[in-house]
């Protein structure tokens, strides 16, 4: 089906917009499409008429199987306009349904019908406007919606933003909080390490020294140590004016161009020694008065307030470190300065020789329990003894010089050796029940050729013979003097020769903590057979001392030596 209008006037183009129109409902065109098919042929028509002439609009409806159901308009122009390029206006709408009437599409030329067609247009445009009216709330309804979403949307952003924050924040606070512990745990380990350093030592000389190379350079980059005590050593080393007001005052002071902040220290003036290196003088505190002044300082521009506190308590123990080792060394001072002034001088006795040794440990507070004596008696005769207290220091040094006291007393009445230790031991367990102490006593006589000994508890005398044989005089010895038991101790006896030689000792001298002390006597033993007899004759004193440096130079020497050399001389025949 096809249907043709030719357009001239403005009338032409109302009537062929309605026919078009109604032929478009016809056909079941929908509202919307059939209005907005008419509003572009009604703009195009407009166009057409501006530019004047004849144009001709074709309405076809596609017969074909392949076109079935569209509906094409066409407005072509005159012949002439053709003929000048003006190109046609096409547009093709899907047509759901059959024609209803045969005269669908027609207008009548009446202008009142004309016009009531062109009113009746209006009701496309108005079921237009209609869902028009339903788009605008449809989209106010989802502008509503998206504008809750869009708030929604935000208030999460927000809720988001607060939680990442509060995560960050949770994150700094964790890691600054773990930083501290780490600092706090490297602090307490440094000052548990440190201390450990400070106490392991007796020699308040070695604490001192070890100070600045515990914490120089990581919490300090130089460390002054002043004792008080020994500044008339180095009396041309200036103090600053920080350290003296600590001393003087006991506190922690800082000295520096700006505020130190420091927990518990006063802050002062820069020092006029060095005005542009801040100091932290700390006192060395006592129970009685300060030792010193530490003086340290920073190893950078300033001190972090927790190291500070930190090196304030490392000085309070190195204080307590200093003033025990002092007390060591001054009473270790004491008891060997009683000892040796408690060691007999020898006494000359015609064909006999004899030299000690005394040497003190060199480690820790064990002196003042060994000791060796001679001396003769009434008969002629001449007691010779080594005895060891146990404990150290002073206490064992008085005792010891008891006991030589007491056995010179009971060797007045001319005892035997097996009898003086008999009473020594009764006299020791009544005087001091907690003490004990071991010892071995040898007698000689110049007009008998025996010797006779008895030990309690000590290691057995060496002999060395004068054909140089070396024979240990381990004969049942008694018990330590002093334990509570009822014991008499046994003399034993030995023939001596000319050139032969007795050797009493200590533990000190022979026993090793990894090796016991029987490998020490057999070296004893060894070293002793090395002499011949008239190397022994002509210098005892040096063969003493012979004897001593091959004992102990694998030793530390943490305990006290004695040695007692009693040579019978080989002239003492003739």
């Amino acid at each position: 089906m096809m249907r043709t209008w030719q357009i001239t006037t403005v009338t032409d183009a109302a009537r062929a917009r309605i026919a078009l129109a109604r032929l478009a409902a016809a056909h079941g065109v929908p509202t919307l499409e059939r209005t907005r098919l008419a509003a572009d042929l009604s703009a195009h028509l407009r166009q057409c008429l501006t530019k004047g002439g004849t144009w001709q609009l074709t309405l076809r409806l596609a017969g074909s199987p392949a076109e079935e159901g569209l509906l094409h308009a066409v407005v072509a122009p005159s012949p002439e306009a053709c003929a000048a390029g003006e190109p046609p206006w096409e547009v093709t709408v899907p047509c759901p349904e059959a024609a209803g009437a045969a005269e669908a599409g027609t207008v009548a030329e009446d202008p009142a019908a004309l016009a009531e067609a062109l009113l009746g247009a209006d009701e496309d445009t108005a079921v237009v406007l209609d869902k028009l009216t339903e788009q605008e709330d449809l989209v106010a309804f989802h502008r509503e919606e998206l504008h809750q979403t869009n708030q929604g949307v935000l208030a999460l952003h927000a809720e988001l933003d607060a939680a990442g924050r509060a995560q960050r924040e949770a994150f700094a606070a964790e890691r600054s909080a773990r930083n501290e512990a780490e600092s706090a745990r490297r602090r307490l380990t440094f000052l548990a390490d440190a201390s450990a350093v400070l106490t392991a030592s007796l020699n308040h000389e070695e604490i001192v020294r070890r100070l600045p190379e515990l914490l120089v350079p990581e919490y300090a980059s130089s460390v002054d140590v002043w004792l008080f005590d020994e500044d008339d050593k180095h009396r041309s080393t200036p103090h600053p004016a920080a350290a003296v007001l600590a001393a003087r005052t006991g506190r922690p002071q800082y000295a520096a161009d700006h505020p130190g902040n420091l927990p518990g220290v006063d802050d002062q003036p820069p020092s006029a020694l060095d005005p542009a290196t801040p100091l932290l003088c700390v006192p060395l505190p006592t129970r009685r008065a300060p030792l010193g002044v530490l003086t340290l300082s920073p190893p950078g521009a300033r001190w972090n307030p927790d190291d500070a506190v930190m090196l304030i308590e490392l000085t309070r123990r190195a204080s307590i470190a200093i003033d025990n080792a002092r007390r060591f060394e001054h009473n270790r001072d004491i008891a060997e300065t009683l000892q040796r002034a408690l060691l007999t001088d020898l006494p000359a006795t015609p064909g006999l020789s004899l030299a000690a040794r005394y040497l003190p440990a060199t480690h820790g507070l064990n002196i003042g329990g060994d000791w060796y004596d001679a001396f003769p008696q009434r008969d002629g005769g001449l007691i010779t003894v080594i005895g060891d207290v146990t404990g150290h220091g002073l206490h064992a040094a008085v005792m010891m010089s008891q006991l030589r006291t007491a056995l010179r007393a009971y060797a007045v009445d001319g005892d035997s050796p097996g009898r003086l230790l008999t009473r020594l031991h009764r006299f020791l367990h009544h005087l001091q029940p907690d003490l004990y102490a071991t010892a071995v006593i040898a007698r000689f006589h110049p007009d008998e050729p025996t010797l006779t000994w008895a030990a309690a508890g000590h290691p057995p005398p060496v002999l060395r013979l004068a054909d140089g044989t070396v024979r240990t005089l381990d004969a049942k010895p008694g018990a330590m003097l002093g334990i509570p038991l009822t014991q008499e101790i046994d003399d034993h006896t030995v023939q001596l020769s000319p050139g032969s030689t007795l050797a009493l000792y200590t533990d000190g001298l022979v026993e090793r903590r990894a090796q016991g002390i029987d490998p020490g006597i057999e070296r004893l033993a060894a070293a002793l057979g090395r002499f011949d007899s008239a190397e022994l004759d002509a210098d005892l004193e040096g063969s003493a001392d012979r004897i001593l440096h091959p004992l102990l130079s694998d030793s530390e020497r943490d305990d006290d030596v004695c040695l007692l050399l009693c040579h019978v001389r080989s002239d003492a025949a003739s």
